[in-house]
């Protein structure tokens, strides 16, 4: 009887031992003897203790913060760049056997590629662009982190620093913008003015009795003006044979 006390409690041990719990958000990944043999999912499960290994994968999304990186933009500006990647396991074999350490992973593979992409783009686009950057960053971390079983779900530029000097810089390029910009609205604007007065001279030169309507309401203008101004009027048929005359002459 003392005999099957110890058996007992051996037994006991090994059946606590083998007892593991699987939470709803994570799956576990199973070895025998040190082979892979399968995923497992939520809830209570026996694993043989000495043989069988169970290593537990959180399935939720994750946030990695990227540090800020110094990235040359393609017009040679120098600027540190800071993000966030949101992205989760979709495969806990490949996350577990085709990487090392897939947190680790991720959050290299985040850094390089921030670098790679925001250098091929110019200091404009990153300031006014980020949501097309941050599609394309997303994009290209997806397709190479699929391997791993990983997905990404989301990359969000955070913080574009840019030198001082370089501010100065980009402030004096705005107001020259908006310069240029007031320059070519008030050329637009005087070129449509000589438009319509063309096309008013033209109607004036082909209807005379326009002209003559024309005529009184500058004559009427001048009458409600305030001043000293005299005004002298002559008949529209006098100043037409004063014109001829002065054209017979040429």
């Amino acid at each position: 009887m003392a005999f099957l006390i110890p058996v007992i409690v051996l037994i006991g041990v090994i059946l606590f031992a083998s007892i593991k719990i699987i939470q709803e958000y994570e799956r576990g990944a199973v070895y025998t003897l040190g082979k892979f043999t399968g995923i497992i999912g939520p809830g209570l499960r026996f694993i043989i203790p000495g043989l069988q290994q169970l290593i537990k994968v959180d399935m939720r999304v994750r946030t990695e913060d990227v540090p800020p990186q110094d990235v040359i933009s393609r017009d040679n500006v120098s600027v540190r760049v800071s993000a966030v990647v949101y992205y989760r396991v979709i495969d806990p074999g490949n996350a577990i056997n085709a990487v090392e350490d897939f947190l680790y992973a991720t959050s290299q593979l985040a850094q390089t590629t921030l670098r790679s992409i925001l250098g091929k783009h110019e200091l404009d686009d990153m300031l006014s662009n980020r949501d097309q950057i941050s599609k394309d960053l997303q994009e290209l971390l997806d397709h190479q982190a699929h391997g791993w079983g990983i997905k990404i779900a989301n990359v969000e530029i955070k913080q574009v620093d840019i030198d001082p000097s370089m501010i100065r810089a980009i402030a004096k390029q705005a107001e020259a913008e908006r310069e240029r910009r007031a320059k070519i609205i008030n050329a637009e604007g005087e070129f449509q003015a000589a438009q319509q007065l063309d096309e008013a001279a033209k109607i004036l030169a082909q209807r005379p009795e326009t002209m003559q309507l024309r005529y009184l309401g500058t004559m009427n203008e001048f009458v409600n003006a305030k001043g000293n101004t005299i005004l002298l009027p002559l008949p529209m048929d006098l100043l037409s044979s004063i014109a001829k005359v002065a054209q017979n002459k040429k």
